[in-house]
């Protein structure tokens, strides 16, 4: 007679691979490019604008901001729709594109003599551009000139708007892979605790 063998469990099905390495690499790229831009700003020789060609740097000015709004706004439209590659990547550089942007047209505007009192160097601007953002108002660096309050007011303006925007999406995107991750693990020890139960039984 022959012996009937006991059925075999149905094999577990693959686990997949976690995503966590790929975000790594997507947050690595941000650090390299977010370093290259500072490279660029720091480098790249701003003044060729300016008082000499004062129609075409607030045209360029104007065209960079606005591009920079219409991705910030796609971006965090991803966000909250759940879709896109890396939105809370995307809108980590493009905040620091526009404090760049920002500094970069202080120092410009600078060059024109009593434009700004204590704004001399790029590092200058981009403390000033921080500062501004912070709403904090040490008081240092002030702008004189009718061109730099403009500005100030624009950046003051683009803050409260789109730059808190872009803040919030982003939050919410780190507070909602944080969870993602917390629910996943939380998932996989339950998994392999009843995998050890299931065998203690067996």
């Amino acid at each position: 007679m022959s012996t009937q063998q006991p059925p075999s469990a149905p094999p577990t099905p693959p686990t997949p691979a976690p995503r966590d390495n790929f975000d790594l690499r997507a947050w690595g790229l941000l650090l390299g490019s977010f370093t290259l831009l500072l490279l660029g700003y720091f480098t790249v020789p701003l003044r060729v604008l300016g008082e000499d060609r004062p129609v075409l740097s607030w045209l360029l000015f104007g065209v960079v901001l606005t591009g920079l709004t219409g991705l910030l706004l796609a971006r965090i439209v991803d966000t909250f729709r759940g879709t896109g590659r890396h939105p809370g990547v995307w809108l980590a550089f493009l905040i620091c594109l526009s404090l760049t942007v920002f500094a970069g047209t202080y120092y410009v505007l600078a060059d024109r003599p009593g434009e700004f009192v204590g704004l001399e160097t790029r590092l200058d601007s981009l403390y000033f551009t921080v500062v501004t953002m912070a709403t904090i108002g040490y008081g240092d660096i002030t702008a004189a000139g009718q061109g730099p309050r403009l500005v100030v007011l624009l950046q003051i303006a683009y803050n409260f708007v789109f730059l808190a925007a872009a803040a919030g999406a982003l939050s919410r995107t780190v507070r909602s892979g944080m969870e993602t991750r917390a629910h996943r693990d939380g998932h996989g020890h339950e998994h392999h605790h009843g995998r050890r139960r299931r065998r203690r039984k067996g």
